[in-house]
């Protein structure tokens, strides 16, 4: 090859006549997106031109590789404006008449434009060096934000080129943004265009569209998955269009849609008024519609209380008030703070106040933009309600359990969650049933709760006749290392054991979810609307009444492992999900929100929740997070969708890439869902996050459990360095790479909407050099210190002590100690080890010696290791020697609960028979 240049991903892709006729080469499966085939495809262009421009036209394999790679571009570009249609003929105008070099110009013009933008790509276009690089409706050279509306309708070329001009005509210098054109003619392609183009923001639908695409689906097969659409073209108007919109809302709800017809618009108004935001006349309302276009748009742009704050920073203010740091001034004046101002920017200060009024709002009773602020985040995030919490979600934990739960109500917890969770359950002084998930004894980590162990629990109560107690579930979605629940499943089929059962789902690393059509369908308002909607219709209860008969009179084992339905009369919606926000999305640190979806909120539950959001609210809010948090929630309604599927193609190609490196693999490896879930709860085979995006969304259809591609478990046993020392020493100290989490032998890293190719290659870069180093010490070891590094790897890969699972409660703890239900008291336990005189400490040989002659020993507190970061030991609970043998082989240096000195704080003998004899 002569000048030959690699494309951005660095992937050499075989063209579709290449897969079509042949394995050889590389194939589709090398790619995680259409993004990014589609952006390697024009460098391909530009690479093979160039070479052309060296070599003549009579380098026939470079000529017939060329038409291949133009042939390519034309079965992606129909689904963009940018470049459009003109600029793809261009291309091939150029490569017909052998001007390589003005090809291969136009063609990394286009490159820099599909990854900078196409205004960027215009900027860098001089004088006529790529001629014709504006899109088709030329908003790629406007400076205003520009977007792409999608039009479903089978259009006539002729139809095609007057649409483009009357919405080149009806463009107005004042208008805040500018739009492009692309035409979808049949539902598959609208649902296509829908998936791959994310600049989408606005889809107009016209009834003369065809069911089915007439287009070559040869690279998409792999990359998106397959459009199953009714044949449309046997309803009536009302029910094509209804489908359309149905199908477009599910995969990209935040997208306004508008329908056009040429009549009877009155009548479809009126029966299509909540499948459509408006509904125009054909060919008499296009001002109306590009109107209505722009100010849907704007809606989603609005930031209510962020423009309230900035406008109150612009006022000229006396404060006369709290905050000297208000304004600035105790900073700006003084020479001694002053470098505290010339860093952070004179701004922050300007918007720091305790003033409620002057446009501005209370978080605690809000009136104004606050409350406008939240209103927009429930739409966006498809909550009934939404609340803003600005000191980060163990705070949000800790009202919606404070609100929702009275002293001696159960509640199924997870016992690997997140602290907040157990300190909210001392709070509200709950009876805790706590659930285990299965371990992964070889990297020491938890994964998930199965749902059977879930249902037997609830049966559990049911039998006892305790159902009734029964108050909430709280589950943590996603885990910390990325397993992901099938909601939908587990809220069905508890509600068919428990139809009032309480969800709060902690999605403290999900809130991105929302904004991607196949992690959306496991997220718990997504959930909660899908089966208000789903239990409504005559279609359910006629399954629920022959599935009911099916399992009438059957045991309560084999209602385990038998999908269960609930009553339609009887069940009630009642979700919650809080969100660290800042964790995902763009927030400032500690910003945070609560999704409410609860069919009882306003009847009962709004009442406690106002009270317990009062008791945990501070009363001086930063109202610099609050700004962000309604800043974040105009960026994913707009550009979410886009900035999640980079998010998750920038994370497969790092688990690509890793995989494929001779060296990094010697040493690395990216667990995958064959790793972190085990088969039983699998449908799919193999690892689908290697088999590309739609294997990927056919195991989020199927599977129990599934796994987050964006939270990369890095495996590092082969390296003989644990997982701390790793972090500490080689990625922090040594390269300045942030990771998550460790355990003994794994490093927890994870893409989110900020990453970018540049932060993967340097992630890489690093990676690479630890290995080089690896590789170094290798070469230079003599016999004793090989030895000694097969032992560490030895111990990292093979020594794995296991997981315990959650013991029991202390009978002094128990309400039913005789009974099969697990629940136990644990305010009581935390609040009894403040008297110093009802507890004692024990070393670990003194606690297995009473175990070994027979004597309980209780924890009087939470014993938290980290790794895993999971209380091991919570109040009330019981010691067992497998704890004993999980903490004696753990070899991380932080555990809170435990005294290196004086071992573990437990109860005394008296103190246990104390209570004993008070609950008797």
């Amino acid at each position: 090859m002569v000048g030959s240049r690699i494309p951005p991903s660095g992937v050499v892709v075989s063209t579709a006549a290449d897969r079509a006729d042949s394995d050889s080469g590389r194939e589709l499966s090398a790619y995680n997106s259409v993004a990014q085939l589609r952006n390697d495809i024009w460098w391909h262009i530009a690479d093979t031109a160039r070479r052309l421009a060296v070599l003549g036209p009579d380098a026939g394999t470079e000529v017939a590789e060329l038409e291949r790679y133009l042939a390519d571009a034309d079965l992606l570009e129909p689904y963009h404006s940018y470049p459009g249609g003109r600029l793809v003929a261009r291309a091939h105008e150029l490569a017909g008449t052998g001007a390589y070099a003005e090809l291969t110009r136009l063609a990394e013009t286009i490159g820099r434009g599909l990854v900078g933008g196409a205004a960027l790509a215009a900027a860098a276009n001089v004088g006529d060096r790529a001629p014709g690089v504006p899109g088709e409706g030329s908003a790629a050279t406007d400076p205003r934000p520009n977007f792409d509306i999608l039009v479903v309708a089978d259009l006539s070329d002729r139809e095609d080129q007057r649409l483009r001009e009357e919405i080149r005509a009806i463009r107005r210098p004042e208008d805040e943004a500018v739009y492009d054109v692309v035409v979808a003619p049949s539902v598959e392609d609208a649902v296509v265009a829908a998936l791959v183009n994310s600049r989408i923001q606005a889809v107009v639908v016209r009834s003369d569209f065809r069911t089915r695409s007439m287009r070559d689906r040869t690279l998409l097969d792999r990359l998106v998955p397959p459009v199953e659409s009714a044949d449309f073209d046997r309803l009536d108007t009302a029910a094509r269009v209804s489908s359309v919109a149905r199908e477009l809302r599910s995969l990209r709800p935040e997208l306004d849609l508008y329908l056009v017809d040429n009549a009877s618009i009155e009548l479809l108004a009126a029966q299509l008024g909540q499948r459509f935001d408006s509904v125009f006349l054909l060919q008499e309302d296009v001002l109306d519609l590009h109107l209505t276009i722009l100010r849907g748009v704007a809606r989603r742009r609005r930031t209510p209380f962020f423009s309230a704050l900035t406008a109150y920073a612009r006022k000229p203010t006396g404060v006369f008030h709290a905050m000297p740091i208000s304004r600035g001034n105790s900073v700006v004046n003084s020479p001694w703070i002053r470098d505290m101002g010339e860093f952070y920017g004179l701004n922050i200060f300007l918007a720091e106040t305790s003033s409620t009024a002057g446009g501005l709002d209370s978080l605690l009773e809000p009136h104004g933009p606050i409350r406008e602020a939240q209103e927009l985040a429930a739409r966006a995030f498809g909550a009934r309600r939404t609340y803003f919490v600005t000191n980060g979600t163990s705070t949000a934990n800790k009202i919606v359990t404070q609100a929702l739960v009275a002293p001696g109500d159960v509640v199924l917890v997870d016992r690997n969650c997140h602290k907040s969770h157990h300190y909210a359950q001392v709070l509200a002084g709950s009876r805790v049933a706590y659930l285990d998930s299965y371990t992964l004894d070889r990297y020491s980590m938890y994964g998930a709760i199965p749902l059977a162990d879930i249902k037997r629990t609830l049966l559990t109560y049911r039998a006892a006749g305790r159902l009734d107690q029964v108050r909430m579930i709280s589950l943590t979605n996603c885990t910390f290392d990325g397993v992901v629940y099938d909601v939908e499943r587990v809220m069905t089929e508890c509600l068919a054991i428990k139809p009032d059962l309480v969800f709060l789902w902690d999605e403290a690393w999900f809130a991105f979810a929302r904004f991607h059509p196949v992690y959306r369908r496991r997220t718990a308002m997504n959930v909660a609307a899908t089966l208000a909607q789903r239990f409504r219709t005559p279609e359910y209860r006629a399954e629920f009444e022959s599935r009911s008969a099916e399992l009438a009179g059957r045991p309560d084992d084999d209602l385990v492992h038998e999908p269960l339905l609930p009553d339609p009369d009887r069940v009630r919606i009642r979700v919650y999900a809080t969100q660290s926000t800042h964790k995902t999305l763009t927030a400032l640190r500690q910003g945070s929100m609560i999704h409410v979806f609860d069919d009882d909120f306003a009847g009962r539950a709004e009442g406690a929740f106002r009270e317990a959001y009062m008791t945990h609210t501070s009363t001086s809010p930063n109202y610099q997070i609050l700004a962000s948090l309604d800043v974040g929630r105009r960026q994913v309604e707009l550009e979410g969708f886009d900035l999640v599927a980079r998010q998750v193609e920038l994370a497969m190609t790092l688990r690509d890439r890793i995989a494929e490196h001779p060296l990094l693999s010697r040493y690395f490896r990216v667990l995958g869902s064959e790793d972190l879930i085990p088969e039983r709860y699998r449908r799919s085979r193999g690892c689908p996050l290697h088999a590309g995006p739609v294997a990927m969304d056919e195991a989020w259809h199927t599977d129990e459990f599934v796994l987050d591609p964006c939270r990369l478990t890095l495996e590092i046993g082969a390296t003989g360095i644990d997982g701390d020392t790793f972090k500490h020493d080689q990625l922090m100290d040594r390269w300045g790479v942030q990771v998550n989490k460790t355990t003994r032998n794994t490093v927890l890293a994870m893409t989110n909407i900020g990453t970018t190719r540049t932060s993967v290659a340097y992630l890489l870069r690093a990676l690479v050099g630890i290995a080089e180093g690896l590789e170094d010490e290798a070469s230079q070891r003599g016999p004793a210190a090989g030895r000694e590094f097969e032992r560490r790897v030895h111990a990292l890969t093979h020594e794995h002590p296991p997981l315990p699972n959650f013991s029991r409660f202390n009978d002094a703890f128990r309400t039913d100690p005789g009974g099969a239900a697990p629940d136990g008291d644990m305010r009581t336990a935390f609040y009894l080890a403040y008297d110093d005189d009802r507890c004692e400490y024990l070393p670990a040989d003194q606690v297995r010696e009473r175990l070994g002659a027979g004597q309980p020993v209780v924890s009087a507190t939470f014993v938290t290791p980290y790794p895993p970061g999971f209380p091991v030991l919570v109040p009330g609970q019981e010691f067992s020697t497998d704890i004993l043998d999980f903490m004696d082989a753990l070899d991380t240096k932080e555990i809170h609960g435990l005294d290196p000195g004086r071992g573990y704080r437990v109860f005394t003998a008296a103190a246990l028979a104390a209570v004993t004899a008070v609950t008797t």
